[in-house]
């Protein structure tokens, strides 16, 4: 059974330490973008799960410069513990989404911070025109390029019901796209979707272990006050995990990737002051430490490591 520096899987830290000899922070920034599910293109209510700050509740202000808002988190981190290595995270809406020159002054002054170690972009994958891959690989061969894809589901009932806007087709062209030019892929999957059984997110976290992706977020299902997820809650129309219902389903996705897939993240920062449920979710320190006591569990009952289900490991 394999220890990855104490955690039963993959993780991110592990990662990042393995590459860079010590931890690296990860810097949320607001490149003051929109989204086509936003502007009126797609639509204009965001997907349905969608706070009003676009998933990046805990990015700086955009008003803020780029080395502003680094310098901003650096000096935050830094009052805490020492920091020397930072991702410089495009989190808020559709980071590819605007004008190109726009794009490549801020993804560049960025990735120029003596700071920052990797660049890494959230977006979506009908959101990567050819001219955006261009500068996404030029810039990788200066410093690492993650790019950050909101899957959440491949089923398209629910696709259609969180307004999506993309089919499934339309990610497999951009992680192909994005893989030909060597830029790391992660992908976001939400657990706990209306009307998904268990076994269609398994679904999910199957297909995706036979895609080229190199790491994956699961995030639970969050439903945040203002949001049309949120009205349909309270009118009883979905139903929110237990704590024991999610850390049984997250260890059972763990089990069918791949070793060599990164875990970015096994449950969700949602704003506190904004979360209508499921409200155990704040005690993130809490489910992670009963997650990584069950997983061993496991591990330790079936006399084997997790991830190799999918993927093979060569």
């Amino acid at each position: 059974m394999r220890d990855w520096n104490g955690k039963p899987y993959h993780s991110l830290d592990y990662a990042l330490r393995e590459a860079f000899g010590e931890k690296v922070y990860k810097a949320a920034l607001n490149g003051g973008f929109t989204c086509p599910n936003r502007d009126g293109k797609l639509g204009n209510r965001g997907c349905i799960f969608c706070s009003a700050g676009g998933s990046g509740d805990f990015a700086a202000p955009a008003e803020l410069s780029i080395t502003e808002q680094l310098d901003t988190a650096i000096e935050g981190i830094s009052r805490k513990t020492t920091a020397n290595k930072f991702i410089a995270y495009f989190q808020a809406f559709t980071n590819t989404y605007g004008p190109i020159e726009k794009m490549g002054r801020l993804f560049t002054e960025a990735v120029n911070h003596p700071k920052t170690a990797i660049l890494s972009v959230a977006t979506r994958p009908d959101c990567l025109p050819e001219e955006v891959l261009d500068l996404l690989s030029e810039l990788n061969q200066i410093k690492p390029v993650w790019v950050e894809l909101g899957l959440q589901t491949i089923h398209e009932d629910t696709a259609k019901w969180m307004r999506r806007g993309y089919e499934l087709s339309t990610f497999e062209e951009a992680v192909k796209k994005l893989r030909k030019r060597g830029i790391t892929v992660i992908v976001h999957v939400i657990l706990g979707l209306k009307n998904e059984s268990k076994e269609m997110m398994l679904e999910t976290v199957r297909y995706l272990a036979r895609m080229d992706i190199q790491g994956i977020k699961l995030q639970l299902l969050h439903v945040i006050e203002g949001t049309d997820l949120a009205e349909e809650y309270k009118q009883g129309e979905i139903n929110t995990f237990t704590q024991d219902e999610y850390v049984d389903l997250v260890i059972d996705c763990l089990e069918t990737l791949s070793p060599e897939i990164v875990i970015h993240r096994l449950t969700g920062d949602g704003p506190s002051r904004e979360l209508v449920a499921p409200l155990w979710s704040t005690r993130k320190r809490e489910v992670l430490n009963q997650l990584h006591r069950e997983m061993k569990l496991r591990q330790s009952y079936q006399g084997k490591c997790f991830g190799f289900q999918g993927k093979q490991s060569g």
